[in-house]
């Protein structure tokens, strides 16, 4: 889910929201003071993923279902087998070493690290890891066709060596393999298996498992209520010695404070009572006097990584016209977007679906975007209505206004009246509606018939996979992964697993390059197929230049900012020491999640 949002299904009123959170269950030990709250030199506060009651804890669990930290690609409790560094792009290892050399279109090969334990002290094994990917709740078999296993003999031991082999007759995607190896987190297969004989699997994933789970990471559930989840430090964690020199993470427990809206989170963070979050803070150069800092202390002060749009529904009239769907990005007022709605949390926007960062921007052909990009940079409100409007008279589009100006309706080229355009977006995600409203006004005083269409989630998630929707406010491939750029572009424009309207579309929401039809580019799929198999840079630019060339001909979608992987906010009132764009040896990532992990063991407290 959108970490900005403001309300969540079933958010409960706060028990307390702002001071030292007591303990729940009745926990206590040495480290806790007497009257039952959490020593707060030893306890890390970290918000901004867990937004109602908790659920379930179980990592078998729908993903809808398991709460913080066991949903998701949080490391505390289950951990992968390897990580991915999205300051380099660099792969680290956790459970498992990525064996590059012996990796390639075929397999991806993964040594275990022998010195991987699970809480009750068994070995992580090669079952551990097949019981995931092939027997357990996820399905990767369309990824992986299979795993073989071989063991190694060093000196320190033996070594398995899995290799995860690429299904050929499926995706045949390298890439998509090792996006996997980073975000399923592995379960102890001999705990599982048992009660999967004795319930079967259906039955298995629905038990909350929050009563002394055993895991393998450096956390472990405490205790939890509907105000607050509790995770308590596990000191004999393997991986202190095989991956940190043996030290501690820095705070014995960690606390993920349940608030009722940002402004709470907000205001937590302000006060010190939170030491980080991933949630939306507005204006965040103001709260530097009160400790709360980010990436940089310059706009756009947060690293990019995702990249929000409104995705269109393309058989739809007149979004089926692409140069209709390029007047619409023009339409917007993109420095306003910047400006008002992400309160300047985002550089200039180019054309295309190619993000400029250290790690995609080599693949933008600067002199393609005037060539085949919309015009995003006109800051003049009259130029950009006149152009806009000149594109709707080219598109065979009328603009119909009442006598005082304001706009009436769209007609088409036949003079019938187009009926009014609404943009999907979840009710209470203050900065999506932000930007849904600074897109809806530029729109219309350009002539275009369109307005905000705020829904609840139970509305929101349905309508975006059956196409119910004329535009929708999606961020697809919120993670920084192996993957990207071609993940987004695949999530886009992909017409492989084309579905019509009505049918569940998890990929290419907005149903462009139907097959078949006669604005059908076989191009596209071509391009998208081929690039996970290539290994030459070179050629790897050039399709990639090519598929951009083409999203921004068609434009079936309109990039709105750059936004970063997880809004990363922390507070140097009680521990220092993260990490800054001066002081980059961990991504900016809260300390829970992939690379960012490492940030426990390094954090100091302050004097």
């Amino acid at each position: 889910m959108n970490c900005m949002k403001t309300i969540a299904r079933g958010t409960l009123a706060l028990s307390a929201c702002f001071g030292i959170l007591v303990g729940c269950s009745g926990a206590s030990s040495d480290g806790e003071m007497a009257n039952g709250a959490l020593l707060r030199q030893e306890t890390l506060y970290l918000s901004g993923q867990q937004n109602s009651a908790p659920g379930s804890f179980n990592p078998l669990a729908e993903s809808w279902a398991a709460s913080w930290p066991v949903g998701g690609r949080f490391n505390l409790m289950y951990e992968p087998l390897i990580t991915y560094n999205s300051l380099n792009g660099q792969i680290e290892d956790l459970l498992g070493h990525l064996v590059e050399e012996l990796s390639n279109n075929d397999s991806i090969v993964v040594d275990l690290n022998p010195a991987a334990k699970w809480s009750d002290g068994k070995p992580v094994t090669s079952n551990d890891v097949t019981f995931m990917f092939l027997r357990g709740s996820i399905n990767t078999t369309e990824q992986i066709s299979a795993i073989h296993v071989d063991t190694l003999k060093n000196d320190a031991g033996p070594v398995e060596r899995l290799s995860f082999m690429v299904n050929k007759q499926a995706r045949n995607n390298p890439l998509t393999v090792r996006d996997l190896l980073q975000a399923t987190r592995i379960a102890p297969a001999h705990v599982f298996e048992p009660m999967i004989k004795e319930k079967g699997l259906d039955e298995v994933k629905k038990m909350l498992m929050d009563q002394n789970p055993v895991v393998s990471g450096p956390y472990g559930l405490q205790s939890y209520n509907e105000s607050k989840i509790i995770l308590k430090r596990r000191d004999d964690y393997w991986g202190n010695a095989a991956l940190h020199n043996g030290q501690l993470p820095a705070p014995k427990y960690i606390v993920h404070p349940i608030y009722k809206n940002n402004e709470h989170n907000t205001i937590a963070m302000r006060e010190g009572n939170l030491d980080a979050s991933q949630s939306f803070i507005p204006r965040i150069e103001r709260k530097a006097g009160a400790g709360v800092h980010t990436w940089w202390n310059e706009p756009p002060y947060f690293r990019p990584g995702a990249m929000p749009k409104l995705v269109i529904n393309t058989t739809k009239e007149p979004l089926n016209d692409k140069r209709f769907r390029r007047a619409l990005a023009t339409a917007i007022d993109y420095t306003a977007l910047r400006q008002f709605a992400v309160s300047n949390y985002t550089s200039s926007l180019k054309p295309g679906l190619i993000m400029p960062t250290d790690l995609e921007g080599k693949y933008i052909v600067d002199e393609d975007l005037s060539t085949y990009g919309a015009n995003l940079s006109i800051t003049d409100d009259a130029e950009r209505l006149n152009v806009v409007k000149q594109m709707l008279s080219e598109a065979g589009i009328k603009s119909v206004f009442n006598e005082d100006g304001s706009l009436n309706h769209m007609e088409n080229a036949k003079g019938e009246r187009l009926p009014t355009l609404s943009i999907t977006s979840p009710a209470g995600w203050t900065d999506w509606e932000a930007m849904v409203t600074i897109a809806v006004d530029g729109m219309r005083k350009a002539g275009i018939d369109i307005r905000e269409g705020f829904v609840d989630g139970g509305q929101y998630w349905p309508a975006m996979g059956l196409g119910n929707f004329d535009l929708v406010m999606h961020k697809p491939v919120a993670d920084v992964t192996p993957s990207l750029p071609w993940s987004r572009f695949n999530e886009i424009m992909s017409s492989r697993d084309w579905q019509p309207l009505g049918g569940w579309a998890g990929v290419n929401i907005g149903r462009y390059n139907k097959p078949g039809s006669p604005e059908y580019r076989p191009e596209v799929d071509q391009l998208l197929s081929a690039i996970p198999l290539m290994t030459d840079s070179s050629e790897i630019a050039k399709a990639y230049r090519e598929l951009n060339k083409i999203f921004m001909e068609d434009q079936p979608s309109i990039p709105l900012v750059y936004l970063p992987e997880q809004f990363y906010e922390f507070s140097d009132r009680v521990w220092t020491n993260w990490p800054t764009a001066e002081n980059p040896y961990a991504p900016a990532q809260l300390p829970w999640v992939a690379s960012g992990t490492k940030i426990l063991w390094n954090l100091k407290l302050a004097k």
